[in-house]
């Protein structure tokens, strides 16, 4: 049986791509989803996210509308973007990093278009997930301790972005990389090919000066 880790952020609506065609992964695949802050990956590596750079965030904003449509996903941008995603890692962190549970959290943001700010849905949403003290649970020391966690970890085995699959030491990001993905764990040798070697160990001519 193969497993993999999944990093994610519910600021992402690639995520939600992938969150959305989960039903494509093998069954015999065990899946760890871990939640991490992808402001903190950016620091990490000392990058801007896309929707930071004016330009890059209307296309991808129209191009998500557009792949969205064509591949028949609901989608619905949140009244602003990019928002705070900590009240819902942290919420999806506390209840275990279940993949029906994370669905959902992804489902209110990315489908139907709220955030934890909209109180009345945020409150449907929790009472929908059996969860009364909401406040207590995303303050708890430990919820927030295993987010960085998280966090560290993603940056320690190389991950710079979300969504990312990592599986036998390989990092496969992004939601146009899921048939790679898919493909590699059906053919294991893939990465192997000799200008797959080449390339993974090409030199730098060139680098940008600050």
């Amino acid at each position: 049986m193969s497993q993999a880790e999944w990093y994610f952020d519910f600021i992402s609506p690639y995520s939600y791509m992938v969150c959305e065609q989960w039903h494509r992964l093998p069954h015999d695949l065990t899946v760890h989803c871990r939640p991490v802050l992808l402001a903190g990956l950016l620091r990490h590596w000392g990058h801007k996210g896309p929707a930071e750079i004016p330009p890059k965030r209307v296309f991808i904003y129209r191009h998500l509308q557009w792949l969205c449509a064509r591949q028949g996903i609901p989608l619905r941008f949140p009244a602003a973007h990019p928002f705070n995603p900590l009240p819902l890692l942290r919420l999806a962190t506390a209840l275990g990093d279940d993949i029906d549970v994370i669905r959902r959290l992804f489902r209110f943001v990315w489908r139907d278009g709220h955030l934890p700010d909209d109180r009345e849905p945020w409150q449907q949403l929790l009472n929908g997930l059996h969860v009364a003290d909401v406040e207590t649970l995303l303050q708890s020391t430990a919820v927030k301790q295993r987010l960085r966690d998280n966090g560290e970890q993603a940056a320690s085995l190389g991950v710079f972005g979300v969504p990312t699959f990592v599986t036998g030491g390989q990092l496969f990001w992004g939601a146009d990389a899921l048939d790679f993905f898919l493909e590699c764990l059906r053919d294991p040798e893939l990465l192997n090919d000799p200008e797959m070697q080449r390339i993974s160990r090409l030199p730098m001519a060139s680098a940008r000066r600050d």
